[in-house]
C-alpha cells in the first residue's frame, strides 16, 4: 500500500468524494452492532495489553484483599488498559470510568440530583393541561411530570453505580487520581472502606423505594431508603502519573504498583499485539529509538509508537525526507517526563 495524500493543500475539489483508508485497529470505533469480522479487526485493550509479572501479582493481591489497585507510571504507558483486561478475564462486564480533573468531587462520582429539572417538570405540570390540545409534546411532558417521580432526576455516577448490590463486583477505573483536588483522596476513604453511601434526597422522600438512573446507559436500579450498599466490593484500578504524593491513610487502603520502564522486548510485544507483523527493519528501528529516548528521560506515549509504526513500516512511503518528517511529527515529546 502506497502513501496517498488525500489532502493536497491546494483547495482543489475532486469530482468524487474521497474515501479515507480504514483506521488503525486501535482507532476503529467499538460498536455493539459490529459484526464478528469487524470485531476481529479491532482488538480490544483486554487482548493487546501485556502485563508485567509484578503487575500480575499486584492485581491478584488486590483481588484477594478486595483493595483498590493504585498504578503509578508515565502518561501513555497503558495503565488504564489494565482494568479492561481484568474485567475481561474475570467476566465483570463493561468497565465504569471516572476520569479525574481538578474540579472532580466525590459527590459527582456518587450521584447527581437535578433539582432544576424537577422544578421545570413541576411547572410543566401546572401549564401542561391547557396546552395539551395545541402541543402533544407538552402534553406528554406534563403527564410525566404529574407523577413527580424523583427517580427521573437522580442519576448515579460511576462510583455510585459500582457500589450497587449485585451478584458480581463491577470494574471501575479512577483515571489520573493525581489530577484531583488535594482533599479528594481523603474524601474517598470512607466510601472505599465501607462500600456504602446515602442519597439524602431519597432518604427524605415519602417513598421508601425509588428507581433511579445509573451510569450504564438505559439502565435503572431500585434504591431502598436512599441507601446504596454493595454486596461485593468493586474491582477498582486507580492510575497516577506520579505528579504528587498521597496521604498515608489513602495509600494504606491501596495495593500500590509502580509500572516498570518499557523495554524493547515489551514494546515489540505490544506492537505485535496491535499490528501482528514486527519483523520489518523499520519496526525494530522505531522501537529501539523509542526506548533510547525514554531512557534519556523524554516523555513519550506508547500510542505514538504504534502510530509511527503503522504509517512508516513497509514501503508505502518512498520519499526518505517525508518519512523523516512524519517520524518527527508523530514522535514529538510530551513535555514533562
Amino acid at each position: 500500500m502506497n502513501w496517498t495524500p488525500y489532502y493536497t493543500g491546494t483547495g482543489s475539489i475532486p469530482e468524487q468524494p474521497q474515501r479515507l483508508p480504514p483506521p488503525p485497529p486501535w482507532r476503529a470505533p467499538t460498536k455493539k452492532t459490529r459484526g464478528a469480522a469487524d470485531a476481529a479487526q479491532s482488538p480490544s485493550p483486554a487482548s493487546t495489553y501485556r502485563a508485567d509479572p509484578g503487575l500480575i501479582d499486584a492485581v491478584n493481591a488486590a483481588l484477594h484483599l478486595r483493595r483498590p489497585l493504585l498504578l503509578t507510571g508515565p502518561a501513555g504507558s497503558g495503565k488504564s488498559s489494565v482494568i479492561e483486561q481484568i474485567a475481561a478475564e474475570l467476566g465483570l462486564g463493561s468497565v465504569l470510568r471516572w476520569h479525574i480533573t481538578s474540579r472532580s468531587t466525590l459527590a459527582d462520582a456518587l450521584y447527581r440530583y437535578d433539582a432544576l429539572g424537577r422544578i421545570h417538570a413541576y411547572n410543566l405540570r401546572a401549564v401542561g393541561r391547557p396546552a395539551a390540545s395545541r402541543n402533544g409534546r407538552v402534553a406528554r411532558l406534563a403527564a410525566r411530570a404529574t407523577r413527580d417521580d424523583i427517580g427521573d432526576f437522580v442519576q448515579l455516577g460511576p462510583l455510585g453505580t459500582a457500589l450497587l448490590p449485585g451478584n458480581s463486583p463491577r470494574a471501575l477505573l479512577i483515571d489520573e487520581i493525581d489530577k484531583s483536588d488535594l482533599d479528594l483522596p481523603s474524601d474517598l476513604l470512607d466510601v472505599l472502606e465501607r462500600g456504602r453511601f446515602e442519597i439524602s434526597e431519597l432518604a427524605r422522600h415519602s417513598r421508601s423505594r425509588v428507581t433511579v438512573r445509573t451510569a450504564d446507559p438505559g439502565t435503572r436500579h431500585d434504591i431502598d431508603n436512599g441507601l446504596v450498599e454493595c454486596e461485593e466490593f468493586p474491582v477498582i484500578v486507580l492510575t497516577s502519573n506520579g505528579e504528587r504524593d498521597f496521604p498515608a491513610p489513602f495509600l494504606r487502603r491501596c495495593v500500590r504498583f509502580d509500572t516498570p520502564a518499557l523495554t524493547v522486548s515489551t514494546l515489540t510485544s505490544i506492537v505485535e499485539a496491535h499490528l501482528e507483523r514486527v519483523e520489518e527493519d523499520t519496526t525494530h528501528t522505531l522501537v529501539n529509538a523509542f526506548v533510547d529516548r525514554l531512557n534519556r528521560g523524554e516523555n513519550l506515549a506508547v500510542d505514538q509508537l504504534l502510530s509511527a509504526v503503522h504509517l512508516l513500516r513497509g514501503n508505502r512511503i518512498q520519499d526518505d525526507q517525508q518519512r523523516t518528517r512524519l517520524q518527527e511529527l508523530l514522535l514529538q515529546g510530551l513535555g514533562r517526563g
